[in-house]
């Protein structure tokens, strides 16, 4: 059964429930365990070994880190979306490399995050032999967080930026109809006797996920957060969520940068831009359909070579200057506190996943 493996799979003080409250128990697990049953969840939900093997890391990823808005809570949105056809969990990404440091892959309706290790060699050499490689992803999935995408090249000495669009459901500014998705940007860079500097964030005031956790709380959104679906002022989540829309952060200022990012991972891909995102038929999916752009530079071929000690001396100006956390640290914290611990997931969650590994159950 799963719950032996995942028994197995662990020291037996990581499996102490901890008490929530009188009717929630919370455990812990070690990130193995949780990867394994989220891989066996992916396989029986139509998704090939080889890209269940990326998700269910990346997504186990997540939880470990902290990231709960884009952990286990998104498996239901990758069930549905399996479920009625909308994703194909079995894609094999077509990489081309068009010129020594262009790449352009089409996910070919399958995700991301499986057309970019498809990449991978591409990527390594471009880099090599260039110093940059610039990764154009179109019809692909991307249903994560993105500092997984960007983390591991900063840990390898890199730089490395990527943009995402997805699902129109922010209004530009001053407006009052969705045309950009949440379109994230992060980037990721290396710290000279530091773990690397990663900030991921979305150019919406709130993360959609977020706004989701919201919602699921009835917990009303920040003033400013978001308009209803006639395009008014709304602090209530499910409004936001059922015909409403997102405001970009920073007002025209982050309106801009949203545009940037509409440009360079839906135009400059030659992948669909957020507000041509249509389900049609496939009623219930969640992945939106987006492009990526990913560039990787290294900064030694610019003959920076001191670029990391440059780095931690940025940082440590900004930590004299008052800034007590770096984007970042809190991931790093709970990586920590998970590896010595194993990850916090509730035990009625933990029942969930199995059911869905164990019965080859859809989301409805």
């Amino acid at each position: 059964m799963l719950r032996r493996r995942i028994q197995d799979n662990q020291p037996q003080a990581q499996m102490v429930p901890k008490a929530m409250t009188a009717e929630r128990t919370e455990i812990h697990i070690a990130f193995e365990a949780l990867e394994l049953l989220l891989k066996e969840i992916f396989i029986h939900n139509g998704v090939s070994c080889s890209t269940a093997d990326i998700l269910a890391a990346n997504c186990a990823g997540c939880e470990r880190d902290g990231a709960i808005s884009h952990g286990i809570f998104r498996i239901p949105g990758y069930l549905a979306s399996l479920k009625t056809g909308w994703v194909d969990g079995h894609a094999v990404a077509e990489v081309s490399s068009v010129s020594p440091s262009f790449i352009r892959i089409d996910a070919r309706n399958g995700f991301a995050q499986a057309a970019l290790a498809a990449a991978a060699k591409d990527i390594d050499t471009a880099v090599a032999r260039t110093g940059i490689a610039v990764v154009a992803t179109r019809n692909s999935h991307h249903f994560s967080a993105l500092w997984p995408d960007v983390e591991p090249f900063a840990r390898r000495g890199l730089l490395a930026i990527t943009f995402v669009n997805g699902l129109a459901n922010v209004v530009p500014h001053g407006g009052h109809t969705p045309v950009y998705g949440t379109n994230p940007v992060a980037f990721a860079t290396p710290i000279a006797g530091a773990d690397p500097l990663v900030v991921d964030q979305a150019t919406s005031v709130m993360a959609n996920g977020e706004v989701r956790l919201h919602a699921l709380a009835n917990r009303p959104l920040p003033p400013g957060t978001g308009v209803d679906r006639a395009g008014n002022p709304s602090t209530d989540p499910h409004q936001v969520l059922e015909g409403g829309a997102l405001n970009t952060f920073g007002g025209y200022k982050g309106s801009s940068i949203a545009l940037m990012v509409e440009l360079m991972a839906g135009a400059l891909t030659g992948g669909q831009l957020s507000f041509e995102n249509d389900f049609g038929d496939c009623i219930g999916a969640q992945t939106p359909k987006a492009g990526q752009l990913l560039i990787v530079i290294d900064p030694d071929r610019g003959g920076n070579f001191g670029f990391s000690r440059r780095v931690a001396l940025l940082c440590d100006r900004l930590r004299e200057a008052g800034q007590e956390r770096l984007p970042g640290k809190r991931r790093y914290e709970s990586r920590l506190n998970a590896s010595q611990l194993g990850i916090p997931i509730l035990e009625e969650d933990l029942r969930y996943l199995e059911t869905l590994a164990d019965h080859n159950a859809f989301v409805s």
